[in-house]
């Protein structure tokens, strides 16, 4: 048998792009190009947010190839002091090179959605080839690019008007890399009008040279205009609620500018639209601005309610209430966002929930108490569908206190069965279960602490399962019995949606995830192939900083080591005194208070939930690194692949 060494030459340190090529997935998604496509198209509109540019096209060629253009500034094409290359080279083949770092005194570009520098070079590196041409001071500079390297180093051209600039720039996408070769039309046609709605006064052009299709997007009444349209003429129960708030110089608590604007629309009946952007950059998957509209809204129905004693006795309304009927576009301007990954689907940014919705309830409460008919209709709505929801959940308290199945007596169970909104806490220890317990949200969300480490159950038999305690008080509380990847599971019985294992941030932490997900994908596979098992990822740090001039005091929790030194790096840019902060290590879940693990760890708005899937090695794939990692006869296979593998730090399962 072979011996694997692990010594100075096993360690190897990807240059260039070639991290890009190497995970894909790490930096745009990889269904088709359309993302990589959009990289290019969002630089584009930052161009157009900061007022110089009027035009964006995007041409679909006959060759696959797609151009984007714009008539903004143009990238820089000089030589970049430190770096001794052109500035236009550095955009498109250095990770972490580009103009949204520089925020200080309005910087290059304030509010932007690229931050991390890393979006066009993703775009370079998984194309075959990619030409850029700049139009600067008079003259026509170029480009080329392949494979992620300079073919054709910068030159000029040729020679353009002194007043046209801009950039554009062709795309061949490597089919390699993707799913799917050709970028779905109607997801592309969708990403271009809501910039041309998000880009008032600007027009935006999509070109399809097969079709010899032409289409242009401008809207005049932005927002507004954008939401009736998608509505499709569905009857509104008040008229549109608009408004937009931004963040002036006398603002102690948030950066000059930042703010949102946001139109809402309450309809009876029909689908509801929901959409909001962050700098220009579509967030389908929500967070922390959308948060703050949905609180902003709550608390202004709510205050309009008890102020004119609508509610019933005995009511609590929800925000659930308030948001079920409602219809959106929210455009939020956050000078520094945290996104959820690079393909920035979600916003994380803390402080965005009370800023909008502080904004947001002001502007509604001076509508409401305005016009006080039009407050009556929407809280009448309101208080409807809180009475309904009432009702739902007595006739389910009913039906299950007649059924025959005993519950974990150490289970603190939720109010809601609404299986699309409960979730159930699978939680290291009784102390921090006490934490969780009281810090959760108890109308959707359930805690069920587990005492020590569950057992290894990869090769324990399903009928003997239940002689373990824990593993019999999850398979209960689930309502799910045990079952095999070649079964027909009964799931009808399903109590919650979401299954989240929470664990301390530490190795004793990891190891009863790894024991609960081998539970989970040996004799609950139907749970993980739903997408109802996650991991919840408590901070290990939190980092204490004082207020600073006009910016108030801030908590800043962090994963790991490596975001800890990721946000000290940005507090020394930000000037603060290096003596002036504080840092704490949490030891584990117990030490963190009720309120602590809301916020960073339970809350759906601020917290970050790992998904549970096979990954990139598939089914059998990790069937076989299961069978590897937890069987009890693969010791030696375990070594050889510790020696050969130790030095990554995370496992793609």
């Amino acid at each position: 048998m072979s011996k694997s060494n692990y010594d100075e030459s096993s360690i190897r340190v990807l240059k260039g792009l070639e991290p890009v090529r190497q995970r894909p997935g790490m930096y745009t998604r990889t269904d088709n190009p359309l993302h990589i496509i959009q990289e290019v198209i969002d630089n584009a509109a930052d161009e157009a947010l900061a007022g110089y540019a009027k035009h964006i096209t995007v041409i679909l060629h006959t060759d696959q190839s797609i151009s984007v253009l714009d008539d903004g500034r143009g990238i820089p094409v000089g030589i970049h002091p430190e770096e001794n290359a052109p500035v236009v080279e550095l955009v498109f083949t250095r990770l972490h090179a580009g103009g949204k770092f520089d925020k200080k005194d309005g910087g290059a570009y304030a509010f932007s959605g690229g931050l991390h520098g890393v979006g066009v070079s993703v775009t370079n590196a998984l194309s075959t080839r990619l030409d850029v041409q700049v139009w600067r001071q008079g003259e026509i500079h170029q480009i080329t690019f392949a494979g992620g390297e300079v073919i054709e180093p910068l030159h000029i051209a040729g020679s353009a008007p002194k007043r046209k600039t801009g950039t554009q720039v062709r795309i061949w996408p490597d089919a390699q890399y993707f799913d799917a070769a050709t970028i779905p039309l109607a997801e592309l046609k969708h990403v271009l009008r809501s910039k041309a709605v998000l880009l008032s006064g600007t027009t935006v052009t999509l070109v399809n040279e097969k079709t010899k299709e032409k289409i242009e997007w401008c809207y005049e009444d932005g927002l507004s205009g954008y939401l009736q349209e998608a509505l499709q003429g569905q009857e509104l129960l008040i008229p549109l609620f608009k408004g937009a708030q931004f963040a002036t110089e006398e603002d102690e608590n948030y950066a000059l500018g930042e703010g949102a604007e946001w139109i809402v629309a309450w309809t009876l009946e029909g689908p509801v639209v929901r959409e909001s952007f962050v700098n220009l950059i579509s967030t389908p998957a929500g967070g922390t601005h959308e948060a703050g509209l949905r609180d902003g809204l709550f608390q202004a129905v709510k205050n309009f309610a008890e102020l004119h004693a609508l509610l019933p006795k005995g009511l609590k309304l929800q925000a659930e209430d308030v948001f079920a009927r409602a219809s959106f576009v929210l455009s939020a301007k956050i000078l520094d966002p945290q996104f959820q990954g690079q393909i920035k689907e979600r916003l994380n940014s803390r402080d965005a929930v009370r800023m909008i919705s502080t904004f947001v309830r002001n502007a509604l409460e001076l509508r409401l108490n305005a016009e006080v008919e039009e407050g009556k209709k929407l809280a009448e709505l309101v208080i409807r569908h809180a009475q309904a929801r009432v009702r739902s959940t007595q006739r389910i308290e009913k039906r299950k206190s007649s059924g025959v199945a005993v519950l974990p007596g150490k289970l603190t169970d939720c109010e809601s069965h609404d299986v699309d909104r409960t979730e159930l806490f699978l939680v290291e220890g009784d102390s921090a279960g006490g934490s969780a317990k009281m810090g959760r949200d108890k109308s959707f969300q359930a805690i069920l602490p587990l005492r020590g480490k569950v057992l290894n159950s990869w090769e324990v038999d399903r009928d003997r399962l239940f002689a373990n305690q824990e593993i019999h008080d999850i398979s209960v509380a689930i309502g799910v019995d045990p079952h095999t990847l070649t079964d027909t599971p009964d799931l009808s019985g399903l109590r919650y949606g979401k299954i989240c294992i929470l664990s301390d941030a530490d190795v004793d932490g990891s190891h009863i995830q790894v024991l609960l997900l081998t539970l989970f994908f040996k004799h609950f596979p139907a749970l993980i192939q739903g997408g109802h098992v996650f991991v919840a990822r408590p901070p290990l740090f939190r980092l204490d900083v004082p207020a600073v001039g006009k910016r108030p005091a801030r908590k800043i929790y962090c994963l790991d080591q490596a975001e800890l030194d990721s946000a000290l790096d940005k507090l020394r840019k930000e000037k603060v005194r290096e003596d002036s902060w504080s840092i704490s290590r949490f030891k584990g879940l117990g030490e963190m208070s009720a309120e602590q693990l809301w916020d960073t760890t339970m809350n759906p708005d601020t917290r970050r939930l790992l998904p549970v899937t096979y990954g990139s090695i598939g089914l059998e794939g990790t069937a076989k690194m299961f069978d590897m990692l937890m069987g009890r006869g693969e010791a030696a296979q375990r070594r050889s692949w510790l020696e050969s593998k130790g030095n990554l730090a995370e496992l793609d399962i």
